[in-house]
């Protein structure tokens, strides 16, 4: 029996790197990138010296919940903002797995089927967001959101401006 993934290791590795490059290129806080496949499952993880423990769940709870309501995390959090017990209840269903800000990507195929996701979490979420979106593109996939936040560089984890 020969099983075949939505996502290759080989493609989400690619996808993995080149999210860290991009982060280290633009000097960004410490990341953890996640990419998982159509179902849900892990296939590719880093977590950059430095990353906080906490990183990876906020990571996988971007991606996860992005492939479980089938859109990014950013218009999640877009169309839900005004809905807070409904986030709760999300949260709930998903046993935590649903992190409503910006930084989870949906990964399409050409025909626009998402056959998975990218969970950033370490920076800014614009910041986290930006890193997967190029990071996508860059293996001839469609991210979805297709373009990262315009102001994704004003993004910051500090009260400093």
């Amino acid at each position: 029996m020969k099983l075949r993934s939505s996502l290759p290791l080989e493609t989400a590795s690619a996808i993995l790197e080149k999210a860290l490059q991009v982060a280290r290129s633009e000097n960004m806080k410490p990341l953890t990138v996640i990419v998982l496949d159509s179902g849900g499952r892990m296939v590719a993880m880093k977590s950059e010296d430095g990353s906080g423990l906490l990183r990876f769940n906020i990571a996988l709870g971007k991606a996860f919940g992005s492939l479980g309501m089938g859109m990014p995390s950013r218009q999640i959090r877009d169309y839900l903002s005004a809905r807070p017990v409904f986030q709760t209840a999300i949260a709930a269903a998903a046993e935590g797995r649903f992190i409503p800000v910006p930084g989870g990507v949906l990964i399409e195929d050409a025909e626009g089927y998402a056959i998975g996701a990218v969970g950033i979490s370490g920076d800014a979420s614009e910041k986290d967001e930006y890193c997967s979106v190029l990071a996508i593109k860059s293996v001839g996939l469609k991210p979805n959101p297709p373009e990262f936040d315009p102001n994704w560089q004003k993004a910051s984890l500090s009260d400093k401006h």
